[in-house]
């Protein structure tokens, strides 16, 4: 091989991984907060107003596949959620994975039930928990300021959760 045929294909394989890595990629100034994608639950209350970010797939909002600033999902999504102060996310399971939040910004209040009782901790700057498939959840801004978390789910497209009867998402529907 001479060396203009070796320098050639060295140029096309740096060209390939830079379009790899490019295809890898989704910067902050091209994330945009979607306050539409979860705006059906603000039919039970203004409170439960609060915007995704997506990274890698659509997480558990729904189907965003037009969405093509978010990277495939293959084995799990990753999101942004960002709740303004006083914000929630109703009390919700995801049957089929585990769901991690892992806090950016803010001070997220993250409640776990079963039945009548409920655990509760206080989530700061760094700080995560996993929850289980199967286990019910919910959270809260109880700061001042937005909250800003990650949110993992362990799915490329993972089922939408369900809410128990007494939540006041019981019946709200989508359109």
């Amino acid at each position: 091989m001479s060396q203009t045929t070796t320098k050639r294909v060295e140029s096309a394989d740096a060209a390939d991984l830079e379009a790899r890595i490019d295809s890898m990629c989704a910067m902050r100034d091209t994330r945009r907060e979607d306050w539409d994608t979860l705006a059906f639950q603000t039919k039970a209350g203004p409170q439960y107003r609060r915007a995704q970010i997506r990274y890698i797939g659509s997480g558990g909002t729904g189907n965003h596949e037009g969405d093509d600033r978010a990277l495939a999902a293959e084995h799990f999504t990753f999101s942004n959620m960002l709740l303004p102060p006083g914000a929630e996310g109703p009390e919700h399971t995801h049957h089929d994975v585990e769901e991690a939040f892992f806090v950016l910004e803010g001070e997220l209040e993250i409640t776990i039930h079963a039945g009548d009782d409920s655990a509760t901790r206080l989530l700061g700057y760094r700080d995560l928990i996993k929850i289980p498939a199967g286990t019910a959840r919910s959270l809260r801004n109880v700061g001042d300021t937005d909250a800003l978390f990650v949110v993992m789910l362990g799915a490329s497209k993972p089922q939408l959760p369900t809410y128990p009867p007494h939540s006041p998402m019981a019946g709200i529907t989508r359109d």
